[in-house]
Parts: C-alpha cells; structure tokens; sequence
C-alpha cells in the first residue's frame, strides 16, 4: 500500500532552516548543519538515506523549494535527490503558476496549481504506477519545505513523519510545526547516529 511520508531535517529547537533564507541561501545561514547527515559515512546514516530513496514511487515538493533545487547551483547528477542511491521517481511541485522553463529536464515533473490536496493525489498515483512497475510498494514522499510539511501535517495528509534532527540550535529560521490541531504520533524507531537522530512516527488520522 502507497503510504504519505513527510521526509525532513530539522534543528534541536524545531527549524528546517536557519535565520533569513532566500533563493540565494536557501538553507538559510547555518542551515547546512542540518543535512550533515545525509553526506556522512556513518553506516546508519548511509542505510536511512539509502532507505529512504529506494521506497520512493514520487517525490512532492513546494514551489520555493523548486526554485532553488532547479536553480542555476541546485541539483546535479551529483547531489540530487537520492543522488547515487535511487532511480528517478517523478516529482509533483505544488504552485500557484508553473515555471516559465525547467533545468532539470530529464526528471519528471509535474506542477499542479489546484493545491495540495491535489498534488498529493497526483503524486499518489505516481507512485501507485510506479508500484505496479516496480512489482512492490512504493510511497510518495514529502520532501518539503517546512511550509508543506506542515500544511500537509495539519491537513491529516500524513502517514509516516520521518525526522532527522540534528544536533544543532539555529535559534531562528523557518519553523517545522506552528501550532494548529493536537495530533497524537506513534514511535515507530530511533535510530540515534554522529550527526542526527533519525526519528519516525505512524500519524493516527482523525
């Protein structure tokens, strides 16, 4: 069965980027510390990153985070997603207007501007056709930004919340989580490593 897993790093005090971010620093200032996880050697590390990728049937992603993925010093053969580890799943970019033109032309996108509820929908039958190639399960995975992560979180969207948190206060930046409805989360594992704890919880729908 194709699950909803929202997929992200984030700071001991609850950030998934540093102080001012922008299309020129992304990660906002001191925000790279908190992907340090996804480069390391550690064993864990590499078999949570490398886990994580394989069980992608499509990717979905806010419009910002496009931008900077597809800009001029985003993505590259080497530092894509799942770079090294994963096929090429398609990628659903939710957006109120689809780009003028696209960089990275060889992956599949698809930009949907009816919301997120319908990007989800879309990235779910991705990955459903995906599954049906790939003869097993395959998920949609939300790989942010925080915004919709936190949008798809409060909307009930979310089945599995993977988080990477890292060992690092930024003190400011882009929130994961601003309040809205109580949720009740089930553990499902820890898996504490050098450079982040890797935490992952069943979200119980309403």
């Amino acid at each position: 069965m194709t699950r909803i897993i929202a997929d992200i790093s984030v700071s001991l005090d609850g950030f998934v980027t540093g102080p001012d971010p922008g299309p020129d620093n992304g990660l906002g200032t001191g925000g790279e510390a908190l992907h340090t996880w996804a480069f390391s050697d550690d064993t864990d590390d590499r078999r949570i990153l490398r886990e994580g990728t394989i069980r992608s049937g499509a990717v979905v992603l806010g419009r910002r985070l496009f931008d900077q993925v597809d800009g001029p010093d985003g993505w590259d053969d080497t530092t894509g997603y799942g770079a090294g580890e994963v096929g090429r799943p398609a990628f659903v970019v939710v957006t109120g207007s689809p780009p003028e033109s696209v960089r990275l032309t060889d992956l599949d996108w698809t930009f949907v501007t009816t919301g997120l509820h319908d990007a989800v929908a879309v990235a779910r039958e991705h990955a459903e056709a995906a599954s049906a190639r790939a003869g097993k399960d395959l998920d949609v995975v939300l790989m942010g930004g925080g915004a919709t992560i936190g949008s798809a979180f409060e909307a009930g969207l979310v089945d599995t919340l993977s988080l990477h948190v890292a060992p690092v206060v930024l003190g400011a930046g882009t929130p994961l989580f601003t309040g809205g409805t109580p949720r009740t989360l089930v553990r499902r594992s820890v898996t504490p490593t050098s450079t982040a704890t890797h935490l992952t919880y069943d979200c119980l729908r309403t």
